[in-house]
């Protein structure tokens, strides 16, 4: 029993060491194979027309981040204020530049930061805004089914999100490189 608790210990105290490496890597890689293509393109169907597509955005941009306000004109955003414009670009924007900072790994704990309140709002305009309350969609924890959109899957986002934001990036990153060199 005692070279057995021994083993254990040996190769449990190495991977502990490693844990500076391993999590911060594999978090941002989870992250860049799960994740990336799913908010860049949620931000690709908010972009308008054109070249200036990223400052003109789509009626289903307002639709999809103020549901209510878009019912409330006739799905006209041309109704719709400074204030909607301003979330709904930067909202769109954040979905482009937060992920591809992740990946990277450059500035990778403000942006999982960011990126955690970004699933926040966006759980809640779900639940709120768009009225995703059903079980399936909606969900709930401990109770044995895991596939539910909002409450399983994003909390598994927030968590991949939190290792970076507690760990770092890791040492194959934009982070670790502009570190060494200043």
């Amino acid at each position: 029993m005692i070279t057995l608790m021994k083993m254990h210990n040996s190769v449990f105290d190495w991977l502990d060491r490693k844990a500076g490496f391993i999590l911060p890597t594999l978090a941002r890689f989870t992250f860049a194979a799960v994740l990336v293509m799913y908010f860049w393109r949620s931000a690709w169907t908010k972009l308008g027309d054109g070249p200036f597509g990223l400052f003109s955005l789509s009626d289903g941009a307002y639709a999809q981040i103020f549901p209510r306000a878009m019912e409330a004109v006739g799905y006209d955003s041309s109704q719709l204020g400074f204030f909607h414009w301003m979330v709904a670009l930067a909202g769109t924007w954040a979905e482009f530049i937060l992920p591809a900072l992740i990946v990277v790994g450059l500035f990778s704990r403000l942006a999982a930061i960011g990126l955690i309140g970004f699933v926040f709002v966006q759980s809640a305009t779900d639940i709120v805004g768009h009225g995703a309350t059903d079980e399936k969609t909606l969900g709930g924890w401990f109770n044995g089914i895991p596939d539910s959109v909002i409450l399983d899957q994003r909390l598994l986002w927030i968590t991949v999100l939190a290792i970076i934001v507690v760990k770092g990036a890791g040492p194959l990153s934009a982070d670790r490189l502009t570190g060494r060199l200043s």
